[in-house]
């Protein structure tokens, strides 16, 4: 799905939507937000918060640091290498999204030893989007859990159990 350079957010989220084959009212919802609000980002009457661009960026599965660029939050020229190095980071198939939430933790705590530090906009919309992706995860292991892809509880080994879940007596399940 190849992007024009487009010059603005708007256009830019309204192309990348389309691409993505989604209604306007199917993003906002994906996103979190208000169909009028998205719709007034998209016609350049809005500046949308890094955390709103951050939900949108991860509703249309792609680059929230893109959106950042586009919408002026991030210096494109100046952060041209992190904005790289993030995205490649994110696209990394063999990683899951902890991993990749902890790999650009540990890049950016790097990067303001050296002395390039963020917005705090960008670090704000970071730091929410590693709380929901930590949620996501946690969420995902209760499901796997809920619907018994976890092993069962092992009473073959232990024997069985009474009620109350306590070791039943061996004599007395014998006879």
């Amino acid at each position: 799905m190849a992007s024009l350079n487009v010059g603005n957010l708007g256009e830019y989220l309204r192309e990348q939507r389309r691409n993505a084959q989604l209604s306007l009212r199917q993003l906002a919802d994906a996103a979190g937000v208000s169909n009028p609000y998205l719709s007034q980002i998209e016609r350049g009457l809005r500046k949308p918060s890094a955390e709103v661009l951050q939900q949108v960026a991860k509703a249309l599965r792609i680059s929230a640091e893109t959106l950042y660029v586009r919408a002026g939050i991030l210096d494109a020229e100046r952060d041209r290498d992190e904005v790289e190095t993030r995205a490649v980071i994110l696209a990394d198939p063999t990683l899951n999204e902890r991993q990749k939430q902890v790999l650009l933790q540990i890049y950016e705590s790097f990067r303001k030893e050296n002395g390039f530090e963020i917005t705090p906009d960008l670090a704000q919309g970071m730091a929410q989007n590693v709380t929901q992706d930590m949620a996501q995860d946690e969420a995902q292991g209760m499901a796997e859990q809920i619907s018994g892809t976890q092993q069962a509880p092992d009473t073959a080994v232990r024997g069985p159990r009474t009620a109350d879940g306590n070791d039943a007596d061996p004599q007395q399940t014998a006879s």
